[in-house]
């Protein structure tokens, strides 16, 4: 995760994350990201960077080879430890790494794989430039990212919720998982740092949690938004009534299902 203040994952964020968003935000999507970098058969280690609590890797591990190694990483120490204790799983190699300065030597890994955590570096470059390093030639790096709010309506819709309780500004996290999604952006970084054959396919899932109000909490209580709401001196609980309401009025409940639209992004290492 990103090392700065708004996407620090830190306290009781990790456990109500995967909790209540992992269902909804993550979990098909790490199916598509896992089956992706095992079709590529890679011959070699694979990284995982922002591993956050462990969605993607769980099922990259269940998906790869028991012979091939799987390192995964997080800035985050405390999402790192959740996600070791969720899996206990010991042929995984768990390791804090900051994804913009990797603790690996060049050329360690055939394949990177990163579920929805790019957008939360501020440094998109030195993140490409640092996973190009760390791959050998021919390496595959995949990732993910959501798209725009316009392909993600319970997002925008939830966001309008909250942007009543705070001056109709959205808490500053929310600014950052939807906001990194140009196409041509993502070509220019990924060619800059030594990628050829980028490909970039916007793949939409409709997920499931049993209620509204388990999506409303996980977007506040599971990260770092809920802080900022509570440091303005505003009930969280208030909050979370307020957007489980608006989103079981426009999407249903019991269960809340609502189409997520991400893009899903492809490169070679030249």
């Amino acid at each position: 995760m990103a090392d700065n203040q708004l996407a620090s994952f830190t306290g009781s964020i990790p456990e109500n994350y995967d909790r209540y968003l992992g269902p909804a935000h993550f979990e098909p999507f790490a199916d598509d990201l896992a089956n992706r970098v095992a079709g590529a058969r890679p011959q070699g280690a694979v990284l995982e960077t922002a591993c956050g609590t462990g969605i993607v890797t769980r099922r990259l591990r269940s998906k790869l080879p028991p012979p091939v190694r799987l390192v995964a990483t997080d800035l985050s120490q405390e999402m790192l430890d959740y996600a070791r204790a969720k899996l206990s799983d010991d042929s995984i190699v768990w390791q804090k790494a900051d994804a913009t300065a990797l603790p690996f030597e060049a050329s360690s890994f055939a394949a990177v794989a990163c579920g929805f955590g790019v957008m939360f570096v501020p440094d998109k470059s030195a993140v490409f430039r640092e996973t190009r390093r760390v791959l050998s030639a021919g390496g595959r790096f995949v990732f993910n990212v959501w798209d725009g709010l316009e392909g993600n309506e319970c997002n925008r819709v939830a966001q309008a919720a909250i942007c009543t309780f705070l001056g109709g500004e959205p808490p500053a996290f929310f600014k950052i998982p939807f906001g990194f999604n140009d196409r041509d952006l993502i070509r220019r970084l990924l060619a800059d740092a030594g990628f050829e054959r980028t490909g970039i396919e916007p793949v939409t899932i409709k997920t499931s949690t049993p209620t509204a109000r388990d999506y409303a909490t996980g977007i506040i209580r599971g990260t770092p938004a809920g802080r900022e709401i509570e440091q303005r001196g505003i009930s969280i609980d208030e909050v979370i009534e307020a957007v489980t309401n608006t989103l079981a009025r426009t999407f249903g409940d019991r269960p809340f299902r609502a189409d997520r639209r991400a893009l899903v992004v492809t490169a070679r290492a030249a």
